[in-house]
């Protein structure tokens, strides 16, 4: 069941979430990219978890979803920022993470084995640097590692997503995602476009904000180069990056199991930049028994 965990972390702000399985499993903290809220993690996705004996939380970000939205926040100018210009950026990725790590603490949870899809790798990456000692486990997928030479979109993806008018209405929203989804999807796992439409429309109705997913999106170009830090990480680490990945090339997966010492890194034939049916339930059951096996390294140890 949904709920909002509220005065959560430095920021104060509210984190809507939702937590599944037995409470006394050990925790995987699902963290979604930008723009996406808790419901872009598939049901699915999370049943093959929890069946596999793991606590599941999800949860939406600030400025997406029920989470507190920083409308207070200057007007995000992402052309400015890349030029250097920072003056528009309320927020970066390390007050994401410690957003994150302020739920785990209402929600009275010691750690935590961190899941993190897209700008969602890039805050557990950081909640792995900045709070160690709450990280049982780090997953990263379709992630990268602020390095702007690697984990770049596809200029030709970037061609076909641009120039579109802005989506306002609901059908336009969906129409909108559904045609994202055609360029950066998986081509090796057909999407189911019901699926798509109707979680779109239900993400709709919970919260539509534009200007939030915009604020993310420069958070995540002004926090940089976090590759020199991911050095001196110890912590398990599972990499996962698909080969047909046109958001994140594969690069950028790449460099995160390079930089990350003992880092396992799986590649993906056909896997694009989202979690397609097809896929799920082989990411869920990959990903569950590489936190069970560092759950019981780290018992043991």
């Amino acid at each position: 069941m949904e709920e909002i965990a509220r005065q959560v972390g430095p920021a104060r702000i509210d984190i809507a979430h939702e937590r599944l399985g037995p409470r006394d499993a050990p925790v995987v903290l699902l963290i979604m990219g930008g723009g996406a809220q808790m419901i872009s993690w598939p049901d699915d996705f999370c049943d093959t978890l929890v069946g596999r004996g793991l606590q599941v939380i999800r949860f939406d970000n600030r400025d997406v979803g029920r989470s507190t939205h920083m409308t207070d926040a200057p007007a995000p100018n992402l052309q400015a920022v890349l030029a250097g210009d920072l003056s528009s950026v309320s927020y970066t990725l390390s007050d994401m993470a410690a957003d994150t790590v302020g739920l785990l603490d209402v929600l009275g949870i010691e750690h935590a084995h961190l899941v993190g899809a897209s700008l969602g790798g890039s805050i557990a990456q950081t909640i792995a640097i900045e709070h160690p000692a709450r990280v049982r486990s780090l997953t990263s997928m379709m992630a990268s590692t602020g390095n702007m030479a690697v984990g770049q979109p596809s200029p030709d993806a970037m061609r076909e997503l641009a120039g579109r008018p802005p989506a306002v209405t609901r059908d336009e929203v969906i129409q909108q995602m559904l045609q994202a989804f055609r360029v950066i999807g998986s081509p090796g796992y057909p999407m189911d476009e019901e699926e798509v439409a109707a979680r779109t429309g239900r993400a709709y109705d919970r919260s539509y904000d534009p200007l939030g997913h915009a604020r993310q999106a420069i958070a995540f170009v002004a926090s940089g180069d976090r590759t020199k830090r991911l050095r001196d990480l110890n912590v398990p680490t599972l990499v996962i990056h698909g080969l047909a990945d046109r958001m994140c090339d594969v690069s950028g997966g790449r460099a995160v199991a390079e930089a990350i010492p003992g880092a396992e890194l799986v590649l993906i034939e056909g896997m694009g930049h989202n979690l397609p049916p097809g896929l799920r339930n082989q990411l869920a059951e990959r990903i569950a028994q590489f936190i069970l096996r560092a759950e019981s390294t780290l018992k043991d140890a």
